[in-house]
């Protein structure tokens, strides 16, 4: 029986668009990103760098790119978060039958745009609705490395058999079925978080 459940973020309640990145980026002529810049962003969502340094590496290496370019580039893959979703977790967190998390790879300036994109009354209400809110940047970890499921289970003593942890990204929900959680791959596009006890019948 599923007693906890960690949800991810973007693309379970907030919107994405990732590609609009990479094409803002190439209009500023970066074609595509390295194995460099994949390091340097993954440093980031860890935490490791400052946003300043961010902005830096990008725009010293590519000199057609400004830091207000950069930055209108990388929050445009930031949309909006509907109130449909907002209340289903709400009214989910009122009947207090699960603990619920929320676990996101994230970073200062992405948080920074969802606050401004949803309201930060808004932005509160949902942060509201979890027992505990873990952004990578502020635990110098991201998934799908296992320590970051390991952190979130035992910091909370959360057996991973009660324990389903729902991704839109597979290499996630595949680290976090390693570890004995059960998992729902969310297909984008297809599949809303508001249907999940009726998607995933068999484990409510």
């Amino acid at each position: 029986m599923i007693k906890n459940i960690i949800f991810d973020f973007g693309d379970i309640f907030i919107n994405l668009d990732k590609k609009a990145p990479e094409i803002a980026l190439q209009k500023s002529g970066i074609e595509e990103i390295d194995e460099k810049m994949q390091q340097i962003n993954d440093c980031y969502e860890k935490g490791l760098i400052s946003d300043e340094e961010l902005i830096a590496y990008y725009t010293e290496r590519f000199t057609s790119l400004t830091p207000v370019a950069f930055t209108l580039a990388w929050n445009s893959i930031i949309l909006d978060f509907p109130e449909h979703r907002l209340q289903w977790i709400e009214a989910l967190s009122r009947k207090r039958e699960y603990r619920l998390f929320l676990l996101s790879n994230t970073n200062d300036l992405h948080i920074e745009q969802v606050i401004k994109n949803m309201g930060a009354v808004r932005f509160a209400r949902f942060q509201q609705c979890f027992e505990q809110f873990y952004l990578s940047q502020n635990m110098k970890m991201r998934k799908p490395d296992l320590e970051i499921f390991d952190f979130v289970l035992n910091e909370n003593k959360l057996r991973p058999e009660e324990t389903l942890f729902i991704d839109d990204t597979l290499v996630n929900t595949m680290g976090a079925a390693s570890l004995g959680m059960h998992t729902w791959h969310l297909s984008v596009g297809q599949e809303d978080i508001t249907d999940l006890f009726s998607i995933k019948v068999d484990l409510f």
